[in-house]
């Protein structure tokens, strides 16, 4: 099969290889799914760039999380009415924690767990269903991991990224009033188009000011953070007594300090994200919201660009450089 793979660390164009690999037979409650597309998360490329490990735990890595494809053949304890089911796929290499496995979606096929994969809705494309795996369950999660949202107001930081502009529709969606977060005019515009009922430009020097003016001067119950280390003491001072902030991310301030007695004194709590090994029941649920806004048709996946299989590294520098809106997939 032709697969894009590395057997060491470092920039896209020295180590990412175009070439042909054996296709693995699925074993016990495994399926084998020819991949369609290859969603490119920011995970992906810090794992291939390096980032906090130069070490492989394998020899040889295909690289990418997620993607979306056709079930062809299913091993023992699998029923074979999944044989040509489309289905949208999540955590191919596993998470941070161990090694998780050698083989992600950068190839024509992909063995892998049947608890890994879900059918992909109807009208979703298989393009469309390869950016699904960790930012719509880390969103799904980061939103409803602390109760009902239902007349909360939502503050979703950086709403021009994927995971933000997915919180936004799920948050908006569900009955929340949500406040989005971006950096430039076209983040702006994409969160208020994912449903955002308020934008603040993140680099306003009144950016407190703004948010605390539209909510009355009470601050937001919730807050989605993209930038848990260096964003903190803002998220603090527009907290609500006995608010939330639920963090996905950290990458500037990888090892992040936090004012103890400040968040204390205000009864807050903070929820660490991640989508690697989520609850099963949150990860069906999950399945059942997409599935109903779908139906609804009021779920929409933001791709600004795809690029062949042969082009990977271009694609991983167009993640990198952060220029994109929308998700950045590979056609297989």
């Amino acid at each position: 099969m032709k697969a894009s793979y590395y057997t060491k660390t470092g920039s896209a164009r020295d180590v990412l290889i175009n070439g042909n690999l054996e296709v693995s037979k699925p074993g016990a409650d495994e399926v084998l799914i020819s991949v369609k597309a290859s969603g490119i998360n920011p995970s992906d490329v810090k794992r291939r760039a390096g980032w906090q490990s130069k070490d492989l735990p394998f020899p040889l890595i295909i690289p990418h999380s997620d993607g979306a494809g056709q079930i062809v053949k299913v091993g023992r304890n699998i029923s074979t009415d999944l044989i040509g089911v489309a289905v949208w796929i999540w955590n191919a290499q596993g998470g941070y924690a161990g090694p998780g496995r050698a083989f992600g979606t950068a190839a024509e096929f992909i063995t892998i767990p049947a608890t890994q994969v879900a059918k992909l809705p109807s009208n979703i494309t298989f393009e469309e269903g390869a950016c699904l795996g960790v930012p719509l369950r880390t969103s799904h999660r980061a939103v409803f991991a602390d109760g009902p949202i239902a007349n909360k107001v939502i503050l979703v930081q950086g709403a021009g990224g994927v995971v933000g502009n997915f919180s936004v529709q799920l948050a908006s969606q569900f009955g929340a009033t949500v406040i989005a977060t971006a950096g430039s005019k076209e983040r702006m515009s994409h969160a208020l188009d994912a449903g955002a009922h308020y934008v603040v430009n993140r680099h306003d020097p009144k950016f407190k000011t703004k948010i605390m003016d539209i909510t009355n001067g009470l601050g937001v119950d919730r807050i989605i953070e993209i930038e848990f280390g260096g964003n903190i003491d803002t998220d603090i001072d527009i907290l609500k007594p006995n608010g939330i902030i639920a963090a996905y991310s950290s990458t500037t301030v990888p090892n992040p300090s936090f004012p103890y007695y400040k968040l204390a004194a205000k009864g807050g709590q903070i929820n660490l994200i991640q989508s690697f090994n989520l609850p099963l029941d949150s990860e069906k649920q999950c399945q059942r919201d997409l599935q109903e806004l779908c139906e609804a048709r009021k779920f929409k996946v933001a791709i600004g660009k795809v690029l062949p299989i042969s082009e990977i590294s271009s694609a991983h520098e167009l993640v990198e450089a952060k220029t994109i809106i929308g998700n950045v997939v590979l056609k297989v």
